[in-house]
Protein backbone atom coordinates (compact mmCIF):
# COMPACT_ATOMS: atom_id res chain seq x y z
CA UNK A 1 0.00 0.00 0.00
CA UNK A 2 1.55 3.52 -0.91
CA UNK A 3 -0.83 5.71 0.83
CA UNK A 4 0.09 7.85 3.33
CA UNK A 5 -2.39 8.48 5.81
CA UNK A 6 -2.36 12.06 7.47
CA UNK A 7 -0.57 12.07 11.30
CA UNK A 8 -2.87 12.60 14.06
CA UNK A 9 -0.61 16.41 14.58
CA UNK A 10 -1.22 17.35 10.87
CA UNK A 11 -4.78 17.88 11.26
CA UNK A 12 -7.14 20.25 13.41
CA UNK A 13 -10.20 20.03 14.72
CA UNK A 14 -12.99 22.68 14.09
CA UNK A 15 -16.04 23.41 15.85
CA UNK A 16 -18.13 20.88 14.39
CA UNK A 17 -15.83 17.93 15.98
CA UNK A 18 -14.73 16.99 12.69
CA UNK A 19 -11.37 16.72 11.16
CA UNK A 20 -9.96 18.69 8.10
CA UNK A 21 -6.92 18.54 6.50
CA UNK A 22 -4.04 21.06 7.17
CA UNK A 23 -2.69 22.15 3.64
CA UNK A 24 0.50 21.79 2.92
CA UNK A 25 0.63 25.62 1.00
CA UNK A 26 -2.25 28.39 0.46
CA UNK A 27 -1.44 31.01 -1.97
CA UNK A 28 -3.85 34.16 -2.05
CA UNK A 29 -6.07 34.72 -6.23
CA UNK A 30 -6.93 38.01 -5.31
CA UNK A 31 -10.70 36.71 -6.34
CA UNK A 32 -12.85 34.21 -5.55
CA UNK A 33 -12.48 30.55 -7.65
CA UNK A 34 -15.60 30.77 -10.21
CA UNK A 35 -14.96 27.06 -11.21
CA UNK A 36 -13.14 24.13 -9.86
CA UNK A 37 -9.33 24.26 -10.15
CA UNK A 38 -7.70 21.51 -13.19
CA UNK A 39 -4.85 20.02 -12.16
CA UNK A 40 -2.58 18.76 -15.33
CA UNK A 41 0.86 18.66 -16.90
CA UNK A 42 2.77 19.51 -13.26
CA UNK A 43 0.58 22.17 -12.15
CA UNK A 44 -3.20 23.10 -11.48
CA UNK A 45 -5.36 26.26 -12.67
CA UNK A 46 -8.43 28.60 -11.50
CA UNK A 47 -10.64 30.87 -13.14
CA UNK A 48 -11.74 33.72 -10.92
CA UNK A 49 -14.65 36.04 -10.57
CA UNK A 50 -12.28 38.94 -11.85
CA UNK A 51 -11.72 37.86 -15.45
CA UNK A 52 -8.44 35.75 -14.58
CA UNK A 53 -7.03 32.03 -15.43
CA UNK A 54 -4.14 31.73 -12.75
CA UNK A 55 -1.54 28.72 -13.02
CA UNK A 56 0.50 27.51 -9.77
CA UNK A 57 2.87 24.79 -9.77
CA UNK A 58 2.68 21.76 -7.43
CA UNK A 59 4.88 23.91 -4.86
CA UNK A 60 2.68 26.45 -4.88
CA UNK A 61 4.15 29.23 -6.61
CA UNK A 62 2.60 31.52 -9.11
CA UNK A 63 3.59 30.59 -12.84
CA UNK A 64 1.22 33.07 -14.59
CA UNK A 65 -1.61 35.14 -14.76
CA UNK A 66 -3.84 35.51 -17.74
CA UNK A 67 -6.27 38.22 -17.37
CA UNK A 68 -9.74 37.33 -20.06
CA UNK A 69 -10.63 40.87 -20.45
CA UNK A 70 -14.00 40.01 -19.21
CA UNK A 71 -16.18 37.50 -17.17
CA UNK A 72 -15.17 33.61 -17.67
CA UNK A 73 -17.93 30.71 -17.03
CA UNK A 74 -16.81 28.87 -14.95
CA UNK A 75 -15.62 25.91 -16.92
CA UNK A 76 -11.71 25.19 -17.69
CA UNK A 77 -10.67 22.14 -19.33
CA UNK A 78 -6.79 21.18 -19.89
CA UNK A 79 -4.79 19.22 -22.80
CA UNK A 80 -2.25 16.42 -22.53
CA UNK A 81 -0.03 19.47 -23.65
CA UNK A 82 -1.21 21.41 -20.84
CA UNK A 83 -3.37 24.03 -22.85
CA UNK A 84 -6.62 25.22 -20.84
CA UNK A 85 -9.26 25.76 -22.83
CA UNK A 86 -11.89 28.91 -21.01
CA UNK A 87 -15.02 30.60 -22.68
CA UNK A 88 -15.97 34.10 -21.58
CA UNK A 89 -19.79 34.84 -20.66
CA UNK A 90 -20.04 36.87 -24.24
CA UNK A 91 -19.29 33.10 -26.18
CA UNK A 92 -15.47 34.24 -26.54
CA UNK A 93 -13.69 30.64 -26.50
CA UNK A 94 -9.88 31.01 -25.85
CA UNK A 95 -7.13 28.69 -25.89
CA UNK A 96 -4.06 29.53 -23.22
CA UNK A 97 -0.73 27.45 -23.10
CA UNK A 98 1.00 26.07 -20.35
CA UNK A 99 2.87 29.04 -19.97
CA UNK A 100 -0.34 31.71 -19.84
CA UNK A 101 0.23 32.86 -23.93
CA UNK A 102 -2.93 33.16 -25.71
CA UNK A 103 -3.11 31.10 -28.50
CA UNK A 104 -6.18 31.32 -30.41
CA UNK A 105 -9.78 33.19 -29.94
CA UNK A 106 -12.98 32.23 -31.53
CA UNK A 107 -16.36 33.38 -31.09
CA UNK A 108 -18.80 30.62 -30.52
CA UNK A 109 -21.82 33.31 -30.30
CA UNK A 110 -23.07 31.54 -27.26
CA UNK A 111 -21.09 30.65 -23.79
CA UNK A 112 -20.36 27.52 -22.62
CA UNK A 113 -23.24 25.62 -20.66
CA UNK A 114 -20.74 21.96 -19.72
CA UNK A 115 -17.12 21.71 -19.46
CA UNK A 116 -14.95 20.99 -22.84
CA UNK A 117 -14.28 17.35 -23.11
CA UNK A 118 -10.88 16.79 -24.61
CA UNK A 119 -10.19 13.94 -27.31
CA UNK A 120 -7.46 11.01 -27.89
CA UNK A 121 -5.75 13.12 -30.41
CA UNK A 122 -6.55 16.65 -29.08
CA UNK A 123 -10.02 17.62 -30.74
CA UNK A 124 -12.42 19.49 -28.22
CA UNK A 125 -16.43 18.83 -28.14
CA UNK A 126 -17.78 21.54 -26.65
CA UNK A 127 -21.34 22.46 -25.45
CA UNK A 128 -23.60 25.54 -25.64
CA UNK A 129 -27.10 25.85 -25.43
CA UNK A 130 -28.43 23.11 -27.69
CA UNK A 131 -25.66 22.59 -29.53
CA UNK A 132 -22.20 20.79 -29.77
CA UNK A 133 -19.20 21.45 -31.71
CA UNK A 134 -15.95 19.54 -32.32
CA UNK A 135 -13.08 21.26 -33.08
CA UNK A 136 -9.35 20.70 -33.82
CA UNK A 137 -6.79 21.95 -31.25
CA UNK A 138 -5.65 24.63 -33.69
CA UNK A 139 -9.29 25.80 -33.44
CA UNK A 140 -10.72 24.54 -37.07
CA UNK A 141 -14.30 23.22 -36.78
CA UNK A 142 -14.90 19.63 -38.06
CA UNK A 143 -18.36 19.43 -37.62
CA UNK A 144 -21.69 20.58 -35.33
CA UNK A 145 -24.94 19.33 -33.98
CA UNK A 146 -28.04 21.55 -32.81
CA UNK A 147 -29.86 20.01 -30.41
CA UNK A 148 -33.92 19.43 -29.98
CA UNK A 149 -33.05 19.72 -26.29
CA UNK A 150 -31.18 20.85 -23.77
CA UNK A 151 -28.73 18.29 -21.88
CA UNK A 152 -30.48 17.40 -18.41
CA UNK A 153 -26.67 16.13 -16.83
CA UNK A 154 -22.89 16.94 -17.78
CA UNK A 155 -21.72 14.46 -21.01
CA UNK A 156 -18.74 12.59 -20.80
CA UNK A 157 -16.35 11.05 -22.59
CA UNK A 158 -17.40 7.54 -23.72
CA UNK A 159 -14.59 4.09 -23.82
CA UNK A 160 -14.32 4.73 -28.02
CA UNK A 161 -13.40 8.36 -27.37
CA UNK A 162 -17.10 9.79 -28.46
CA UNK A 163 -19.57 11.62 -26.09
CA UNK A 164 -22.82 10.80 -24.17
CA UNK A 165 -25.56 13.31 -23.83
CA UNK A 166 -28.36 12.70 -21.64
CA UNK A 167 -31.15 14.98 -23.20
CA UNK A 168 -33.99 16.62 -20.84
CA UNK A 169 -36.70 14.33 -22.38
CA UNK A 170 -34.54 11.47 -21.41
CA UNK A 171 -33.37 10.50 -24.83
CA UNK A 172 -29.53 9.22 -24.89
CA UNK A 173 -27.49 10.52 -27.77
CA UNK A 174 -23.85 9.28 -28.39
CA UNK A 175 -21.84 11.22 -30.97
CA UNK A 176 -18.75 9.30 -32.40
CA UNK A 177 -15.46 11.28 -32.90
CA UNK A 178 -16.36 12.17 -36.19
CA UNK A 179 -20.00 13.18 -35.95
CA UNK A 180 -22.08 10.07 -36.66
CA UNK A 181 -25.17 9.82 -34.24
CA UNK A 182 -26.46 6.97 -32.46
CA UNK A 183 -29.72 7.75 -30.24
CA UNK A 184 -31.77 5.87 -27.79
CA UNK A 185 -35.19 6.61 -26.10
CA UNK A 186 -35.80 4.70 -22.84
CA UNK A 187 -38.97 3.03 -22.46
CA UNK A 188 -40.35 5.16 -20.17
CA UNK A 189 -41.29 8.28 -21.54
CA UNK A 190 -40.06 11.42 -19.46
CA UNK A 191 -37.55 9.19 -17.19
CA UNK A 192 -35.00 11.21 -17.98
CA UNK A 193 -31.61 9.30 -16.54
CA UNK A 194 -29.87 10.91 -13.77
CA UNK A 195 -26.42 9.22 -14.68
CA UNK A 196 -24.56 7.90 -18.17
CA UNK A 197 -21.89 5.46 -17.56
CA UNK A 198 -19.68 4.31 -20.15
CA UNK A 199 -18.45 0.85 -19.83
CA UNK A 200 -16.73 -2.30 -22.18
CA UNK A 201 -18.41 -5.30 -21.37
CA UNK A 202 -17.20 -8.90 -22.38
CA UNK A 203 -19.33 -9.96 -25.42
CA UNK A 204 -20.89 -6.68 -26.02
CA UNK A 205 -18.19 -3.92 -26.52
CA UNK A 206 -18.87 -0.70 -25.84
CA UNK A 207 -21.54 -0.06 -23.72
CA UNK A 208 -24.43 2.76 -21.83
CA UNK A 209 -25.15 2.15 -18.62
CA UNK A 210 -28.06 4.22 -17.36
CA UNK A 211 -29.20 4.97 -14.16
CA UNK A 212 -32.89 6.66 -13.03
CA UNK A 213 -34.37 7.81 -9.58
CA UNK A 214 -36.26 4.95 -8.65
CA UNK A 215 -33.28 3.31 -8.69
CA UNK A 216 -33.89 1.01 -11.71
CA UNK A 217 -30.90 0.97 -14.52
CA UNK A 218 -30.51 -0.10 -18.08
CA UNK A 219 -27.76 -1.05 -20.53
CA UNK A 220 -27.59 -0.03 -24.04
CA UNK A 221 -25.36 -1.19 -26.78
CA UNK A 222 -24.85 1.55 -29.39
CA UNK A 223 -23.28 -1.02 -31.95
CA UNK A 224 -26.67 -3.07 -31.71
CA UNK A 225 -28.85 -0.35 -31.25
CA UNK A 226 -30.09 -1.69 -28.36
CA UNK A 227 -31.51 -1.54 -24.85
CA UNK A 228 -32.35 -4.06 -21.75
CA UNK A 229 -33.64 -3.12 -18.32
CA UNK A 230 -32.15 -4.40 -15.55
CA UNK A 231 -34.96 -3.78 -13.42
CA UNK A 232 -35.33 -6.83 -11.26
CA UNK A 233 -32.19 -8.13 -12.08
CA UNK A 234 -30.02 -5.32 -10.90
CA UNK A 235 -31.83 -2.83 -8.77
CA UNK A 236 -30.22 -0.10 -6.31
CA UNK A 237 -30.40 -0.14 -2.93
CA UNK A 238 -30.81 3.77 -3.14
CA UNK A 239 -31.32 7.07 -5.03
CA UNK A 240 -28.53 7.06 -7.43
CA UNK A 241 -27.40 10.66 -7.69
CA UNK A 242 -23.98 10.06 -9.79
CA UNK A 243 -21.73 7.54 -11.25
CA UNK A 244 -18.63 6.82 -13.14
CA UNK A 245 -17.26 3.92 -14.94
CA UNK A 246 -14.19 1.96 -15.68
CA UNK A 247 -13.73 -1.01 -18.09
CA UNK A 248 -16.93 -3.81 -17.01
CA UNK A 249 -17.27 -1.86 -13.42
CA UNK A 250 -19.48 1.33 -12.43
CA UNK A 251 -18.96 2.89 -9.00
CA UNK A 252 -22.19 4.94 -8.13
CA UNK A 253 -23.03 7.53 -5.63
CA UNK A 254 -26.08 7.02 -3.88
CA UNK A 255 -28.59 9.80 -2.23
CA UNK A 256 -27.65 8.27 1.25
CA UNK A 257 -24.09 8.78 0.96
CA UNK A 258 -23.21 5.27 0.31
CA UNK A 259 -21.02 4.47 -2.58
CA UNK A 260 -21.44 1.01 -4.18
CA UNK A 261 -19.81 -0.81 -7.20
CA UNK A 262 -21.92 -2.39 -9.86
CA UNK A 263 -20.98 -4.99 -11.97
CA UNK A 264 -23.70 -5.06 -14.63
CA UNK A 265 -22.27 -8.02 -16.60
CA UNK A 266 -22.80 -10.34 -13.39
CA UNK A 267 -25.36 -8.66 -12.52
CA UNK A 268 -24.22 -7.92 -9.51
CA UNK A 269 -23.80 -5.45 -6.28
CA UNK A 270 -19.62 -6.20 -5.98
CA UNK A 271 -19.62 -3.92 -2.51
CA UNK A 272 -21.27 -1.18 -0.45
CA UNK A 273 -19.25 1.89 1.23
CA UNK A 274 -19.82 4.93 3.36
CA UNK A 275 -18.52 8.35 2.17
CA UNK A 276 -18.13 10.82 4.85
CA UNK A 277 -21.06 12.72 3.08
CA UNK A 278 -23.62 13.72 5.88
CA UNK A 279 -27.48 13.76 5.05
CA UNK A 280 -28.64 17.26 3.07
CA UNK A 281 -25.11 17.66 1.93
CA UNK A 282 -25.44 16.72 -1.18
CA UNK A 283 -28.14 18.13 -3.76
CA UNK A 284 -30.95 16.13 -4.83
CA UNK A 285 -29.75 16.89 -8.60
CA UNK A 286 -26.20 17.45 -8.94
CA UNK A 287 -25.76 19.88 -11.61
CA UNK A 288 -21.33 19.91 -13.48
CA UNK A 289 -20.26 22.55 -10.59
CA UNK A 290 -21.88 20.32 -7.76
CA UNK A 291 -20.13 17.03 -7.68
CA UNK A 292 -17.69 15.11 -9.72
CA UNK A 293 -16.61 11.39 -9.91
CA UNK A 294 -13.62 9.42 -11.37
CA UNK A 295 -12.23 6.08 -11.75
CA UNK A 296 -8.41 5.17 -12.52
CA UNK A 297 -6.06 2.40 -11.68
CA UNK A 298 -5.63 4.22 -7.99
CA UNK A 299 -9.39 4.08 -7.23
CA UNK A 300 -12.81 5.59 -7.11
CA UNK A 301 -12.55 9.36 -6.34
CA UNK A 302 -15.84 11.62 -5.16
CA UNK A 303 -15.15 15.43 -5.08
CA UNK A 304 -17.74 17.92 -3.70
CA UNK A 305 -18.02 21.38 -2.51
CA UNK A 306 -18.04 19.99 0.90
CA UNK A 307 -15.49 17.65 0.76
CA UNK A 308 -13.61 14.54 -1.28
CA UNK A 309 -13.42 11.01 -0.56
CA UNK A 310 -10.95 8.05 -2.08
CA UNK A 311 -11.75 4.01 -2.29
CA UNK A 312 -9.76 1.48 -3.54
CA UNK A 313 -11.44 -0.49 -6.33
CA UNK A 314 -12.13 -3.07 -3.62
CA UNK A 315 -13.94 -0.71 -1.66
CA UNK A 316 -11.47 0.58 0.86
CA UNK A 317 -11.71 3.70 1.98
CA UNK A 318 -8.28 5.36 1.15
CA UNK A 319 -9.26 8.63 3.09
CA UNK A 320 -11.40 11.94 3.61
CA UNK A 321 -11.23 15.29 3.68
CA UNK A 322 -13.58 17.76 4.77
CA UNK A 323 -13.98 21.69 3.34
CA UNK A 324 -15.60 24.59 4.91
CA UNK A 325 -15.81 27.73 2.58
CA UNK A 326 -14.95 26.04 -0.91
CA UNK A 327 -16.05 27.82 -3.46
CA UNK A 328 -16.56 25.10 -6.14
CA UNK A 329 -15.65 21.71 -6.35
CA UNK A 330 -11.82 21.04 -5.53
CA UNK A 331 -9.96 18.83 -8.12
CA UNK A 332 -7.46 16.02 -7.42
CA UNK A 333 -4.04 15.47 -9.18
CA UNK A 334 -2.71 12.78 -10.22
CA UNK A 335 0.19 13.41 -7.91
CA UNK A 336 -2.12 12.75 -4.81
CA UNK A 337 -2.69 16.53 -4.17
CA UNK A 338 -6.16 18.02 -3.57
CA UNK A 339 -6.71 21.55 -4.95
CA UNK A 340 -9.70 23.79 -3.25
CA UNK A 341 -10.84 27.19 -3.88
CA UNK A 342 -12.08 28.68 -0.96
CA UNK A 343 -14.57 31.91 -0.49
CA UNK A 344 -12.00 33.65 1.56
CA UNK A 345 -9.94 34.36 -1.86
CA UNK A 346 -7.20 31.24 -1.23
CA UNK A 347 -6.31 28.39 -2.97
CA UNK A 348 -5.69 25.68 -0.67
CA UNK A 349 -3.14 22.33 -1.52
CA UNK A 350 -3.62 19.05 0.21
CA UNK A 351 -1.40 16.55 0.18
CA UNK A 352 -3.68 13.06 0.78
CA UNK A 353 -1.45 10.35 -1.36
CA UNK A 354 1.62 9.63 -2.23
CA UNK A 355 0.83 7.07 -4.95
CA UNK A 356 1.27 8.68 -8.51
CA UNK A 357 -0.53 7.80 -11.21
CA UNK A 358 0.88 5.57 -13.35
CA UNK A 359 1.20 7.30 -17.10
CA UNK A 360 2.69 6.51 -20.35
CA UNK A 361 4.85 9.60 -21.22
CA UNK A 362 5.52 11.58 -23.94
CA UNK A 363 7.65 14.60 -24.47
CA UNK A 364 4.91 16.24 -22.63
CA UNK A 365 1.37 15.16 -21.11
CA UNK A 366 -0.29 11.92 -20.69
CA UNK A 367 0.16 9.56 -23.97
CA UNK A 368 -3.46 9.19 -25.32
CA UNK A 369 -6.08 6.22 -24.12
CA UNK A 370 -6.51 5.53 -28.01
CA UNK A 371 -6.31 6.23 -31.47
CA UNK A 372 -8.84 7.59 -34.29
CA UNK A 373 -6.70 6.64 -36.77
CA UNK A 374 -6.50 9.65 -39.05
CA UNK A 375 -3.12 9.58 -39.00
CA UNK A 376 -3.12 5.89 -40.35
CA UNK A 377 -6.63 5.72 -41.74
CA UNK A 378 -6.06 3.36 -44.41
CA UNK A 379 -6.93 3.46 -48.19
CA UNK A 380 -9.14 5.99 -49.46
CA UNK A 381 -12.17 4.89 -51.24
CA UNK A 382 -10.10 6.36 -54.46
CA UNK A 383 -7.67 4.21 -53.91
CA UNK A 384 -9.14 1.62 -57.03
CA UNK A 385 -9.99 4.46 -59.20
CA UNK A 386 -7.48 4.92 -62.55
CA UNK A 387 -7.91 8.44 -63.03
CA UNK A 388 -8.02 9.84 -59.65
CA UNK A 389 -5.15 11.77 -60.13
CA UNK A 390 -6.24 13.65 -63.07
CA UNK A 391 -5.95 17.04 -63.20
CA UNK A 392 -9.70 17.44 -63.56
CA UNK A 393 -10.52 14.82 -60.56
CA UNK A 394 -7.83 16.59 -58.34
CA UNK A 395 -9.21 20.13 -58.73
CA UNK A 396 -12.93 18.88 -58.04
CA UNK A 397 -11.42 16.86 -54.90
CA UNK A 398 -9.64 19.58 -53.55
CA UNK A 399 -12.60 22.37 -54.01
CA UNK A 400 -14.59 19.65 -52.14
CA UNK A 401 -12.63 19.20 -49.37
CA UNK A 402 -12.05 23.24 -49.10
CA UNK A 403 -15.31 23.74 -48.89
CA UNK A 404 -16.57 21.25 -46.16
CA UNK A 405 -12.92 22.89 -44.38
CA UNK A 406 -14.90 26.30 -44.79
CA UNK A 407 -18.27 25.51 -43.91
CA UNK A 408 -16.88 23.40 -40.68
CA UNK A 409 -19.21 20.18 -42.20
CA UNK A 410 -15.87 17.32 -42.64
CA UNK A 411 -17.82 15.51 -40.06
CA UNK A 412 -17.43 11.51 -41.23
CA UNK A 413 -16.15 12.63 -44.21
CA UNK A 414 -12.61 13.11 -42.29
CA UNK A 415 -10.77 10.26 -42.46
CA UNK A 416 -11.73 9.48 -46.20
CA UNK A 417 -10.65 13.35 -46.80
CA UNK A 418 -7.31 12.38 -44.70
CA UNK A 419 -6.80 9.78 -46.48
CA UNK A 420 -7.26 11.12 -50.13
CA UNK A 421 -5.15 14.29 -49.45
CA UNK A 422 -2.48 11.72 -47.66
CA UNK A 423 -2.65 9.46 -50.71
CA UNK A 424 -2.03 12.77 -53.03
CA UNK A 425 0.63 14.65 -50.76
CA UNK A 426 3.12 11.74 -50.13
CA UNK A 427 2.51 10.64 -53.43
CA UNK A 428 6.58 11.05 -54.96
CA UNK A 429 7.17 10.37 -51.16
CA UNK A 430 5.73 7.08 -50.63
CA UNK A 431 6.84 6.10 -54.54
CA UNK A 432 9.88 7.98 -56.18
CA UNK A 433 10.56 5.50 -58.72
CA UNK A 434 6.60 5.57 -60.00
CA UNK A 435 7.22 4.13 -63.22
CA UNK A 436 4.19 4.49 -65.14
CA UNK A 437 2.23 5.77 -62.69
CA UNK A 438 3.32 9.39 -62.40
CA UNK A 439 3.65 11.43 -59.36
CA UNK A 440 1.06 14.41 -58.47
CA UNK A 441 2.16 17.34 -59.70
CA UNK A 442 3.47 19.65 -56.90
CA UNK A 443 1.10 22.16 -57.31
CA UNK A 444 -1.73 19.35 -55.78
CA UNK A 445 0.70 18.03 -53.25
CA UNK A 446 1.32 21.21 -51.89
CA UNK A 447 -2.40 22.11 -52.11
CA UNK A 448 -3.12 18.91 -50.32
CA UNK A 449 -0.82 19.40 -47.39
CA UNK A 450 -2.32 22.92 -46.93
CA UNK A 451 -5.22 21.46 -46.14
CA UNK A 452 -4.05 19.05 -43.94
CA UNK A 453 -3.43 21.99 -41.90
CA UNK A 454 -6.92 22.29 -41.07
CA UNK A 455 -7.94 18.58 -40.30
CA UNK A 456 -4.76 17.90 -38.94
CA UNK A 457 -3.53 16.55 -35.21
CA UNK A 458 -0.84 14.72 -32.74
CA UNK A 459 -1.75 11.43 -34.75
CA UNK A 460 -0.75 13.03 -38.45
CA UNK A 461 2.28 14.29 -37.36
CA UNK A 462 4.42 10.97 -38.13
CA UNK A 463 3.03 11.79 -41.39
CA UNK A 464 3.74 15.14 -42.05
CA UNK A 465 7.58 15.14 -40.75
CA UNK A 466 8.23 12.48 -42.63
CA UNK A 467 6.68 13.77 -45.90
CA UNK A 468 9.30 17.11 -45.00
CA UNK A 469 12.18 14.55 -44.65
CA UNK A 470 11.59 12.78 -48.08
CA UNK A 471 9.77 14.69 -50.40
CA UNK A 472 12.64 16.26 -52.52
CA UNK A 473 10.39 19.34 -53.89
CA UNK A 474 11.30 22.54 -52.13
CA UNK A 475 7.95 24.22 -52.10
CA UNK A 476 6.29 20.59 -50.61
CA UNK A 477 8.59 21.08 -47.45
CA UNK A 478 7.55 24.68 -47.24
CA UNK A 479 4.15 23.46 -46.91
CA UNK A 480 4.52 20.23 -44.40
CA UNK A 481 6.18 22.94 -42.26
CA UNK A 482 3.71 25.36 -42.51
CA UNK A 483 0.97 22.57 -41.37
CA UNK A 484 3.21 21.64 -39.09
CA UNK A 485 3.37 24.82 -37.35
CA UNK A 486 -0.81 25.40 -37.65
CA UNK A 487 -1.15 21.49 -36.33
CA UNK A 488 0.89 23.17 -33.40
CA UNK A 489 1.46 19.98 -30.83
CA UNK A 490 4.25 17.74 -31.65
CA UNK A 491 4.39 15.14 -28.68
CA UNK A 492 7.01 12.81 -29.79
CA UNK A 493 9.34 15.63 -30.96
CA UNK A 494 9.61 14.09 -34.73
CA UNK A 495 8.92 17.08 -36.09
CA UNK A 496 11.51 19.12 -34.14
CA UNK A 497 13.83 16.39 -35.04
CA UNK A 498 13.48 16.50 -38.55
CA UNK A 499 13.66 20.23 -38.87
CA UNK A 500 16.91 20.02 -36.72
CA UNK A 501 18.33 17.66 -39.45
CA UNK A 502 17.74 19.65 -41.97
CA UNK A 503 19.53 22.52 -40.40
CA UNK A 504 22.34 20.71 -39.16
CA UNK A 505 25.70 19.84 -41.45
CA UNK A 506 25.59 18.11 -43.57
CA UNK A 507 22.82 18.53 -44.22
CA UNK A 508 21.93 19.53 -48.23
CA UNK A 509 21.41 23.04 -48.18
CA UNK A 510 17.83 24.53 -48.70
CA UNK A 511 16.09 27.56 -49.96
CA UNK A 512 15.52 30.23 -47.93
CA UNK A 513 11.08 29.91 -48.30
CA UNK A 514 11.73 26.36 -46.53
CA UNK A 515 14.09 27.80 -43.97
CA UNK A 516 11.86 30.70 -43.30
CA UNK A 517 8.85 28.18 -43.24
CA UNK A 518 10.94 25.74 -40.65
CA UNK A 519 11.65 28.66 -38.34
CA UNK A 520 8.10 29.91 -38.44
CA UNK A 521 7.04 25.98 -37.59
CA UNK A 522 9.22 26.14 -34.41
CA UNK A 523 8.13 29.08 -33.17
CA UNK A 524 4.50 27.88 -33.35
CA UNK A 525 5.53 24.46 -31.97
CA UNK A 526 6.97 26.09 -28.93
CA UNK A 527 4.31 28.78 -28.05
CA UNK A 528 1.50 25.98 -28.31
CA UNK A 529 3.43 23.69 -25.64
CA UNK A 530 5.52 26.22 -23.85
CA UNK A 531 8.55 25.51 -22.19
CA UNK A 532 8.84 21.76 -22.62
CA UNK A 533 9.65 22.27 -26.66
CA UNK A 534 11.47 25.71 -26.08
CA UNK A 535 15.05 23.89 -25.62
CA UNK A 536 14.94 22.00 -28.90
CA UNK A 537 13.27 24.51 -30.27
CA UNK A 538 15.63 28.04 -29.56
CA UNK A 539 18.66 25.68 -30.37
CA UNK A 540 16.83 25.15 -34.30
CA UNK A 541 16.86 28.73 -34.26
CA UNK A 542 19.76 29.87 -33.09
CA UNK A 543 21.09 27.39 -35.77
CA UNK A 544 18.71 29.79 -38.10
CA UNK A 545 19.91 33.06 -36.98
CA UNK A 546 23.63 32.85 -37.64
CA UNK A 547 24.76 35.53 -40.56
CA UNK A 548 25.39 32.60 -42.88
CA UNK A 549 21.40 32.26 -43.16
CA UNK A 550 19.38 34.23 -45.75
CA UNK A 551 17.90 37.79 -44.68
CA UNK A 552 14.48 36.60 -44.18
CA UNK A 553 15.08 33.29 -42.61
CA UNK A 554 17.41 34.65 -40.11
CA UNK A 555 15.24 37.88 -39.41
CA UNK A 556 12.01 35.29 -38.68
CA UNK A 557 14.32 33.19 -36.56
CA UNK A 558 15.64 35.95 -34.05
CA UNK A 559 11.79 37.26 -34.34
CA UNK A 560 10.66 34.15 -32.89
CA UNK A 561 13.44 33.86 -30.63
CA UNK A 562 12.01 37.18 -28.80
CA UNK A 563 8.65 35.86 -29.11
CA UNK A 564 9.01 32.99 -26.64
CA UNK A 565 12.06 34.88 -24.52
CA UNK A 566 7.94 35.77 -22.91
CA UNK A 567 7.09 32.14 -22.39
Amino acid sequence: MFVIFPKPELRAQNDDDYYTEIPVWRQALGGAVTGHPVAQAESVVATTDGGNLKSYSTQGNLLWDYFARGRLTPFVSRSREGTSYICRTNGLFIAVNRAGRELWQINLRAPLVYPVLIGWDGRLFIFTDKKITCMTAAGYTLWSHTLENKTAIAPTRDSMGGVILVQEDGEILRFDPFGNLFSYKPDLPGAAPVAAVSLDLEGWGHSILLLYRDRHMELVYPSLKYGESLRGKLDLPATPLAATGNKDEAAVLLENGQVIMVAPDSRKILWTSASHFRPGELPDKPGPMDLHLFYDERGIYILAKTGAVGFTSDGRRLWYIRLRGAAAIPSFGDDGILYSGGLDWILYAYRLENRVKAQQRVLYGEAPEGSYETGNPGPSSWTGYPFRFNEMELEARIAEIRRAVRDGTVGINEKEYIAWLMETAGSLAANPRAGNQPPVHAKYRIEAVNLLAFLGSRETLPFLANLFSRDPEPLVKTAAAITIGKIGVDPDGLAMRAFENAVVPPSPPLGEETLTAIAQAVGALCRFSGPVLSFPGIRILTLLSTADRPPSTRNQALREIRSLGRL
